[in-house]
């Protein structure tokens, strides 16, 4: 074991607590199967969406953790339920009626509305492969039509059927008096309509592997389990994908929390033994409702992208991932900044703490770039509101007079932050500012702090501002001092919120930072 591996083992990062659970899984031997199995779950009935990046991203983090400690070989299986049956029109297709006929089928046999695939299962998996992709994740892609029809699903939907009445009697303790009147396990798949059928079953041969039952026009029929004659209900599909491919680690989401034991015990009844799972909490909008694919509140990855790099969605979906977290366009440039200050803490850190450090396991344990963000992201869209940028050369006029030896060439992570912060701006920061008069109190200490700027000879010594700031504030009676800076804000950059005063006067320029407060006591910004 190596020096780094050894550390590992007391580490308190999360993927590795996790990491070693899978270790005490299989002890002293290797699992028969040869690797140790993770897997993620995908409903193909949608595009790919921000949540679906977070279960593999921190899977992976699990996963790579893992690798440190063992060399026991990995997979990641990405696994997609596109044998389930489309229950109703999605919305924002070209022509969503036309696909009206074919409710309730399979979503691989559902014609593709785009007309470049097979189904339109097929595309929405080859949108999610395109997509995990993308970020270079490493994976395996499993098709729930392809598992149930080829065969590779038969061995356990034959044991289910032998043990259906024990995994019955599992799922109705979990279930409403009138759905336990009509529920089974198995959904058989019409052999003339197609259409994925929720009837009774009124016999389950277990000698046979059949299932009899009544059609929605009463005839009856008998299909075989295997072949992909039947799907099981989800619940239960969850559990059997754990047994028949043997999966050693699954995390997903805190709507599936109630229903572990029931996963856990039909897996346990396929006879296999359930794996090991991490149950993340679940992001909430502004208004602190619960995200949903369905109402399209929060943000899709698409947005977080077009502002942010890939690297900072990566870094939100480590921090606490059993703490509820709003995840609006707010949260966007704090991720970029706690992000790269990160990154800068690096270097300097031991082993040790470089192991519980976010970006280590943001970059997989491999190689941590630098930053060479010289300016923070909050600090570039303050930039972009006080100087009305819309051009990156703006910002980077005043970034070259505070930092004279960055480029756009030799800083690119600073100029592609420098780009989306005028974005940003635009969007988001502009439609919301409110500038304001400043109050009798704050006119004098505003007043005074222009004057000290104005007979300024420290240059653009950050530190040595933001200790002239604090001291205007102090002298004039402010208690808190954040009422001092909250006024400093609305009046000035009509936000409630800011940077540091002193490090934005240093690099917006301490003569231009007179002017805006002269602007501002004159009520130009105000009117504006």
């Amino acid at each position: 074991m190596t020096d780094l591996a050894e550390i590992a083992q007391t580490s308190k990062a999360w993927p590795f607590e996790e990491a070693r659970k899978l270790i005490k899984r299989i002890g002293d031997t290797p699992p028969e199967k040869g690797h140790v199995l993770f897997e993620t779950g995908y409903g193909p009935s949608g595009l790919p969406h921000i949540g679906t990046f977070g279960e593999v991203a921190r899977t992976t983090m699990v996963r790579r953790a893992f690798e440190l400690l063992s060399d026991v070989p990995t997979r990641l299986v990405c696994f997609s339920d596109d044998l389930d049956g489309m229950r109703k029109l999605p919305g924002g297709l070209p022509d969503p009626e036309a696909m009206r006929p074919h409710l309730q089928k399979p979503l691989t046999d559902v014609p593709d509305p785009y007309g470049t695939h097979d189904s339109f299962g097929a595309h929405n998996n080859a949108m999610l492969r395109r997509f995990l992709d993308t970020f270079g994740f490493e994976y395996e892609f499993v098709s729930a039509t392809d598992f149930y029809r080829s065969g590779r699903f038969d061995a356990t939907l034959r044991r289910a059927a032998e043990r259906y009445d024990e995994i019955m009697e599992v799922m109705l303790k979990s279930l409403r008096e009138e759905r336990r009147q009509t529920y089974s396990i198995f959904l058989p798949i019409h052999p003339e309509t197609g259409r994925v059928l929720y009837v009774p079953m009124k016999h389950v041969d277990a000698a046979e592997g059949t299932v009899t039952f009544d059609d929605e026009d009463g005839r009856e029929w008998t299909l075989p389990v295997t072949g992909g004659n039947v799907k099981l209900q989800w619940k239960p599909d969850f559990a059997a994908r754990w047994a028949a491919l043997g999966v050693d680690f699954e995390i997903y989401g805190k709507d599936h929390a109630a229903n572990t034991p029931i996963y856990d015990g039909i897996c346990r009844l396929l006879g296999a033994r359930p794996p090991e799972h991490y149950v993340y909490e679940l992001f909430l909008d502004e208004n602190g409702q619960k995200i949903s694919k369905t109402t399209g509140n929060g943000i899709t990855i698409d947005e977080w992208l077009s502002y942010a790099s890939t690297e900072s969605l990566s870094y939100f979906m480590y921090q606490k991932p059993r703490t509820a977290k709003r995840l609006h366009f707010d949260v966007i440039p704090r991720a970029v900044d706690e992000y790269h200050q990160q990154l800068r803490a690096y270097p300097g850190q031991d082993t040790t703490q470089r192991l519980n450090n976010p970006v280590f396991h943001v970059h997989g344990g491999g190689e941590v770039p630098a930053s060479d963000m010289v300016v923070s992201f909050a600090m570039l869209l303050n930039l972009a509101s006080v100087s009305g940028a819309e051009e990156t050369e703006t910002l980077w006029g005043f970034i070259r007079r505070y930092a004279p030896d960055a480029t756009p060439e030799d800083n690119p992570q600073l100029d592609r932050a420098a780009a989306a912060a005028i974005r940003y701006y635009a969007d988001f920061v502009r439609p919301q500012k409110a500038f304001r008069l400043p109050e009798e109190r704050e006119r004098a200490a505003i007043a005074d702090l222009r004057d000290r700027l104005a007979a300024w000879e420290g240059g653009r010594d950050a530190e040595a501002l933001q200790s002239e700031v604090f001291a205007v504030g102090k002298a004039h009676g402010f208690e808190p001092l954040r009422d001092w800076f909250r006024a400093l804000y609305e009046v000035l950059l009509g936000q409630s919120q800011g940077p540091r005063f002193g490090g934005f006067a240093a690099l917006y320029g301490v003569d231009e930072t007179v002017a805006l407060i002269d602007r501002a006591l004159a009520g130009e910004l105000a009117t504006a």
